[in-house]
């Protein structure tokens, strides 16, 4: 059994970003804390933990005076609160992130109604919905749902969706609304890397008996990575950690494919290619 790792996998450029200012401010500051998760990571958080970087969910827990947001972005209303209340802000906000907030506010202040293609509870989509003022919606729900509907309408991803899922979204949106639009704008906001990383779980997908796609539950990007491997026809497992590898996954496989999100650590990679490549030996010396 072989085990190949795709050619675009892990940690992107806005999660290191994020780790590394974060890394310094705890050198500078002695402490403090992040607003939510940098990343959707057990591991990376735990490992920022230990080095006095821990994380809230309410800036009521704030108990230090340095308050971090995470990689995701957050509403200008709960920068200006952080700012009130006359904390040291970090703002780890990746620059992808930072890009879709930014054409998110020029498109409602345009005058255009913003229908954003994402998930509902993630902390970026939130973010990128309280950039436009009140003008914008969430999916092809509430786009249906509006009374009277727009005269001008922008779209736009989330940064981690899917981009031939975001394609089907706009080719939806103007063959059921063009008629009744004045004008359209779609503005892609998906990130290279996550889309990267995408094409080479699917060229890896095309070879393999199994892919393994490491990376939190929680990570949108690791979640769409495991969904297009299943898309792919080819039987995938999303894990953590090494030690969910079950043996009778590699039973009758020849070629293993690995892949990961892009907030999942160099280390893990390493450990799941290593677990895998052990199994492997065991069941050829069983042989």
């Amino acid at each position: 059994m072989k085990v190949e790792k795709a050619k675009e996998i892990g940690f992107c450029f806005g999660v290191r970003r994020a780790i590394d200012m974060l890394a310094q401010a705890a050198q500078r500051y002695g402490s403090l804390e992040t607003l939510g998760p940098v990343v959707h990571n057990h591991q990376v958080v735990a490992s920022l933990a230990r080095k006095g970087i821990g994380t809230i969910h309410s800036l009521d827990q704030a108990k230090g005076k340095v308050v971090a947001i995470p990689s995701h972005g957050a509403s200008p209303q709960l920068i200006e609160a952080i700012q009130q209340r006359g904390l040291v802000l970090v703002d780890t906000t990746c620059p992808i992130v930072r890009s879709a907030q930014v054409a998110a506010r020029k498109l409602a202040r345009a005058g255009f109604c913003v229908a954003v293609f994402g998930e509902a509870d993630h902390s970026e989509v939130k973010g990128i919905l309280a950039h436009c003022q009140g003008r914008a919606v969430l999916n092809a729900g509430e786009l249906a749902q509006l009374e009277p509907f727009p005269r001008r309408l922008g779209i736009l991803p989330q940064t981690t969706q899917n981009p031939t899922h975001f394609a089907r979204f706009v080719e939806e949106a103007v063959r059921s609304y063009l008629p009744r639009l004045l004008e359209l704008r779609v503005v892609n906001t998906i990130c290279d890397a996550t889309r990267k990383r995408q094409a080479a779980a699917l060229e890896l997908a095309q070879r393999a008996d199994l892919m393994i796609v490491v990376g939190g539950r929680h990570s949108s990007n690791t979640r769409r990575l495991a969904e297009s491997c299943a898309a792919a026809g080819v039987p995938s497992q999303l894990i953590e950690t090494a030690a969910e590898i079950q043996a009778s996954w590699l039973e009758g496989k020849h070629r293993v494919g690995v892949t990961a999100g892009t907030s999942t650590p160099d280390e893990a990679i390493a450990e799941v290619v290593a677990r895998l490549q052990e199994l492997a030996r065991g069941a050829e010396q069983a042989d």
